[in-house]
């Protein structure tokens, strides 16, 4: 077995390793699919409980029994992909075959999926084998993951806080070491903020990276993207390489080839420069900390060859708020407009998602088309900002991990935040503008609370991403020192 990194206390070797070597060691049948399943089971019953980051696990015997079938391909000589025997659990968002689809609402509590979605369609033919699902907020709203129908999902480094959202299950799972690497999605930050919280990587792809579909996902998502979360930028992009190249059923999906990201990350980023947002000139209030851990990792990204200089965005920042919840409620209004005007199902609606669905009600055909208009100013802004900067940062989440049982923090550094989303806006600009973005881990303030940074790349310049996040793990990496190792221990 490949040598990993040194193993806490009472962990398996097999879960403690970086999903690349654990990938290999199975590949070169230097650990069976079977013992690999098992040391996970193991390791989620003893951990889970403590999380609640995996939900509606799929039976133990017919798991080691899929594991085996996946040793039998090897011994055939089939090694169907990068996923080979690996453990996955797909975020309780995205349609998996004969696996119940929740979204985290009693409406479709015993709901069995039909299809897979594309993405769970790489997975499947790349060897993954799926144990159960990662836990979300009702609908994926909001970046706290709770729901009626599971319960809310604790954060590794203090399960009495949240382990933010809505790819909050997949993130505490891969930060505690209960999958190799996590799948999410991210509209609002689902993949920046949960990755914050957790001390792990979250990468939202640029527009088109990861088709998303088949019907009606296509039109109704096109700011709502699918990506890989890991322990190391090199599992992340990984996991981009199953997930990503064209599909016809996804118009809008780009034809690059997908093996650029299986490829080495090294590159040489001497004299690149980054440009620091902070807090948007004072725009985006911040919890006291966040920004001096960021500013502190500023200074690895120069450590690897980067200059980082402070930079005024050119735009304003309630100007970018207000076509934000537009777009919003025109996505997310639109697609549960019939569930929220059902009595029925309306009562057991949570109250953000009648505010969106209410929102869009109010909303006029030209309010769409002026939202749109300030989209494209906005675009064509951060094209000429990516002329004067190679990179952009930004803190991924504007408060710490908060108390698992509140819905949302409502004021921020004494400012009030008027929306369930509002504490999160710092991720809103970028995805309106489809860039793609990665979180990585800046480390812990004095209560032993995780936090990231936002590293930002011009439209399609995913790989540059994470070649900048690659080097800046090298410097400093935050995983790997600071595991939340309480949760293993007895």
């Amino acid at each position: 077995m490949p040598t990993a990194a040194p193993a806490p206390a009472a962990l398996n070797d097999i879960v403690a390793m970086p999903a690349h070597a654990l990938s290999e060691a199975i590949r070169l049948r230097q650990v069976s699919c079977r013992e690999v399943m098992a040391a996970y089971l193991a390791h989620i019953d003893r951990v889970n409980p403590k999380l609640n980051a995996i939900v509606a696990r799929r039976d133990s015997d017919e798991l080691m029994r899929e594991a085996a079938e996946r040793d039998a391909q090897l011994d055939a000589g089939q090694w169907l992909g990068w996923l080979h025997g690996m453990p996955q659990a797909p975020k309780d968002l995205t349609a998996v075959r004969g696996m119940v689809t929740s979204m985290g609402s009693p409406v479709y509590k015993d709901q069995v999926t039909a299809h897979d979605s594309i993405m769970i369609e790489r997975m499947r033919a790349s060897g993954a084998i799926f144990i159960g699902r990662s836990n979300v907020p009702e609908f994926g709203l909001g970046s706290h993951t709770y729901n009626a129908v599971y319960g809310a999902t604790g954060n590794p480094y203090d399960p009495s806080r949240t382990a933010g959202g809505s790819s909050g299950g997949a993130a505490a799972a891969l930060a505690a070491r209960m999958l190799p690497v996590a799948d999410g999605s991210d509209f609002g930050g689902s993949l920046r903020n949960p990755a914050a919280f957790c001390n792990v990587y979250g990468f939202r792809p640029s527009a088109g990276r990861v088709p998303s579909g088949p019907a009606p996902e296509v039109f109704l998502k096109q700011l709502s993207y699918e990506g890989p979360m890991g322990r190391t930028p090199r599992d992340v992009a990984l996991l981009l390489s199953v997930m990503a190249g064209y599909d016809a059923r996804a118009p809008l999906s780009l034809s690059d080839d997908p093996a650029q990201f299986a490829q080495p990350l090294e590159t040489d980023l001497r004299g690149k420069r980054v440009g620091w947002l902070g807090d948007w000139n004072g725009y985006l209030p911040m919890e006291p900390g966040i920004l001096d851990l960021c500013e502190r990792a500023l200074g690895d990204l120069a450590a690897v060859g980067c200059e980082a200089l402070d930079y005024r965005v050119p735009f304003a920042g309630d100007r970018l708020w207000r076509m934000w919840l537009v777009h919003r409620h025109l996505m997310v209004g639109g697609q549960y407009h019939a569930l929220v005007h059902d009595p029925e199902t309306r009562k057991l609606a949570k109250p953000a998602l009648i505010w969106e669905v209410e929102g869009l009600d109010g909303i006029t055909a030209r309010q769409v088309y002026q939202a749109t208009e300030e989209r494209s100013a906005w675009y064509q802004t951060v094209l000429r900002m990516f002329e004067e900067v190679d990179y952009l940062a930004v803190p991924s989440a504007q408060v710490f991990p908060f108390d698992v049982n509140m819905d949302w923090p409502k004021q921020i550094a004494g400012r009030p935040m008027d929306t369930y989303h509002r504490w999160m806006e710092t991720v809103t600009p970028w995805t309106l503008a489809g860039c793609p973005v990665i979180s990585v881990p800046v480390g812990f303030n004095a209560a032993g609370l995780p936090m990231g940074m936002q590293l930002i790349g011009p439209p399609r310049g995913d790989l540059a991403v994470l070649q900048l996040a690659h080097a800046y793990g090298q410097a400093q990496d935050w995983v790997r020192e600071r595991p939340p190792v309480a949760l293993w221990r007895d």
